[in-house]
């Protein structure tokens, strides 16, 4: 009788070769976490002020305290996970099926706005924190997922390299469904002290029409959220029914350690640690760029209607340069390929804020840019299986702790989301940010140039040095490989 997943290709070799129909399947389950991750990324921050029209303080409140409060979830499910018993589906799968309906549901929400003022607030950081934590439920699981499909590194980094061309179209998906379906109801600016003024009649009409002129872009984010919602669920089943998860690439035998030894344990692993610590400045990097980008190309550079195009941009270039990432990667070793394709981003970030602008050469420069992305979505998730095997070495007598290194890993990531959108939409309100203004004052552009510029520049130096100190390099990973198949 046929199995639920597409099956390992050869008895023979189950343990080391996967079939193309697994990876598709696999790579296709980590679409839901970039699609409605660039979504949120994108526009969360620009909804929250120019449509729901929430202070750019509590808009900072909402934006933090939900990444934080989603970085506090990911080690507690990491937990939770590698305590859970295996079933007839695995030990991962039903996380993810069973958060996936309430997971949707909180989502749309968010993009809801409320017919109320005074609980509006409570009601997008209830919302927010929600579906933060439901999809943490699907995604840590997911992430583990990565060392129970196949005990060989070469499959596993192939696995990886499918998943991050689909997160990757999953991330453009995400940023085409939201910006264009959003590009098409853009309310209208309300014009300011420095803004060419038709008369003060036509401003009255604006100021007393306010709940009209918003009523197509509220219409907009739902329908977009809507639509983002049934991929989510479309993505969940072929997961679900594409995949098996092999218990044999367990081993078990070690006891049952409490949460606090689960975090000293992982955490005391050296070279997790510096490459926890590395990517989580280079990530930084790359959120507060993601953060405040659309705010940048509307604003500073007054690209209002094209703000989603340009996003569009950078995220069909990353997917394009995932496959050149992997061949770099195998060809020069993980370690070159993450320095080379960080810094591939530098020079646009850079050529965008200190030339004039101009929407052609935006957009040349956001291509090269969405390849420095791709070396960030790519290099990160390929060598944490490394670390993990690593680990896995050096302390043979205790197993079953993949979901703990995975979790914290997602906590660090969104720990530094958190920080870098509370930090920057607080930032805004300092420089005295203007909801739905047709232009902001100087000190919100120079602010906005340095959020998308010089502090990510200055954070991904910061998370290459100490990358260098990273100790896996390709002889040791070689090696590792080695004495995991003796073991095998």
């Amino acid at each position: 009788s046929l199995p639920y997943g597409c099956q390992i290709q050869s008895h023979k070799m189950k343990t080391n070769r996967l079939s193309i129909c697994s990876k598709l399947c696999y790579a296709i389950g980590g679409a839901p976490y970039q699609i409605t991750g660039s979504a949120l990324g994108f526009f969360l921050q620009i909804y929250l002020l120019d449509v729901a029209q929430i202070d750019a303080f509590y808009a900072s409140i909402i934006l933090f305290v939900g990444r934080a409060w989603d970085g506090i979830t990911d080690p507690t499910v990491g937990f939770l996970v590698s305590r859970s018993p295996w079933t007839r589906f695995g030990r991962m799968l039903p996380w993810i099926v069973l958060s996936t309906p309430l997971a949707v549901i909180c989502y749309f929400l968010i993009f809801y706005v409320p017919p109320f003022e005074d609980g509006k607030v409570v009601w997008y950081l209830f919302f927010y924190c929600a579906f933060q934590t439901l999809q943490t439920c699907f995604h840590v699981p997911y992430s583990a997922l990565t060392m129970f499909i196949s005990s060989e590194q070469a499959e596993r980094d192939s696995a990886t390299a499918y998943r991050m061309t689909i997160e990757v179209l999953g991330a453009v998906l995400g940023t085409a469904i939201q910006g264009q379906i959003v590009g098409m109801a853009n309310a209208p600016c309300i014009p300011g002290p420095g803004d060419p003024v038709l008369n003060a009649t036509n401003l009255s009409v604006v100021d007393g029409h306010n709940d009209s002129l918003l009523a197509l872009p509220k219409t907009a984010y739902m329908i977009a959220s809507g639509v983002i919602c049934l991929v989510y669920i479309l993505c969940a089943i072929v997961l679900f029914f594409g995949v098996r998860e092999q218990k044999e690439f367990c081993r078990v035998g070690s006891e049952p350690i409490s949460f606090f030894q689960g975090i000293k344990l992982v955490m005391g692993h050296g070279p997790y640690v510096k490459l926890v610590i590395g990517f989580l400045f280079t990530s930084l990097a790359f959120m507060l760029l993601e953060g405040n980008f659309a705010l940048f190309c509307t604003y500073t550079l007054g690209f209002r209607n094209d703000f989603q195009n340009i996003l569009l941009v950078i995220m069909f270039s990353a997917t394009l340069a995932i496959p050149f990432w992997q061949w770099f990667l195998t060809r020069f070793g993980k370690k070159t390929a993450a320095y080379c394709g960080t810094l591939t981003a530098v020079p646009s970030m850079i050529v965008v804020v200190v030339f004039k602008s101009n929407l052609i050469m935006t957009y040349f420069v956001s291509f090269f840019a969405g390849m420095g992305v791709a070396s960030a979505y790519l290099m990160s998730w390929s060598m944490l299986p490394d670390v993990v095997d690593d680990f896995k070495l050096e302390n043979p007598k205790s197993t079953g702790h993949e979901a703990i290194f995975y979790s914290f890993y997602v906590f660090f990531s969104k720990f530094s989301s958190g920080i870098s959108l509370g930090i920057s939409t607080l930032s805004l309100h300092f420089a005295g940010y203007i909801t739905r203004g047709c232009s902001q004052p100087e000190a919100v552009n120079i602010t906005l140039r340095v959020l998308v510029s010089f502090a990510p520049i200055a954070l991904m130096i910061i998370g290459l040095v100490v990358l260098y100190f990273y100790p896996i390099d390709e002889k040791r990973r070689q090696r590792n490989r080695e004495r995991l198949r003796e073991q095998w």
